[in-house]
Parts: C-alpha cells; structure tokens; sequence
C-alpha cells in the first residue's frame, strides 16, 4: 500500500482519538500510526458528507473486477466481513479511511495482490445526520 500523504485523509477527531486507543495486543500499527500522523483532522460538524467516516455505508467499485460492493467502515469488534461489515485495521479499512467520494484507493488484497477501489457513493455517514458519537 501506498504511505499516506500529508492532508489526503480527513478523521473527524473522536474517529481519531478512538483510532489512537486501538492497541490490538501492543503500539498502534505502524499503518494506523502513519495514517494518524498525516491525516488532517476536523470537527465532526466540519467532515465533508462525501467522505468515509467510522460506520459510514459506501459503495466501491473495484476496477480489476469491475464489481461493486456495499461496505460499512467499523471497528474491529464489529466486523462482519462476509456482510460488509469491515475493520478499520484490516488493509481494505485502512485503504478506504478518510477518502471522499471519487477518490480511488488501494490495498493489498489475499495473496497480496493490489486492490483499487473507486469510492462511488456515501449510502449513510453518521456525521451526516448529526450523530457526532458514534
């Protein structure tokens, strides 16, 4: 995967301080620290509604397999994969964290191959609809 670059992510700053407090077994993985480091972050009032927060249901169009799925971004206790329901620590959460829509990202999939994902469409963002405590 591709290092994040300075400002190419937005976290609204509780999605960011619970980011922070994710230690699954230790420090914060050295992705989710590098993304902490670089990503701007903001009020959750002042997200944009087209950018994939904590528990937002996006549509992302794979452009090797030319299909589309329907994902909600959470964390890793609520992870339900084969239902959409994916961790923000796994490569694909990591990869789609922060993007607005138009943005394409990118993960290493099984057996390390690249995904690139368009993200197509914001379904629901909680912040959206004034739920800033999700």
């Amino acid at each position: 995967m591709t290092p994040f670059r300075p400002g190419e992510r937005l976290l609204t700053e509780l999605d960011a301080a619970r980011l922070r407090k994710l230690r699954p077994g230790g420090p914060p993985p050295p992705l989710l620290a590098h993304l902490l480091d670089e990503a701007d972050v903001v009020a959750p009032q002042a997200i944009p509604p087209d950018v994939v927060t904590m528990y937002a249901q996006f549509v992302i169009h794979d452009e090797r397999t030319d299909q589309r799925q329907t994902l909600v971004l959470c964390y890793p206790a609520d992870a339900e994969p084969a239902k959409g329901f994916i961790s923000v620590l796994s490569p694909a959460g990591l990869g789609l964290i922060g993007l607005p829509v138009g943005a394409q990202a990118r993960w290493a999939g099984p057996g390390g191959v690249e995904t690139v994902a368009r993200i197509e469409a914001i379904l629901f963002q909680p912040e959206a609809t004034g739920d800033y405590l999700t």
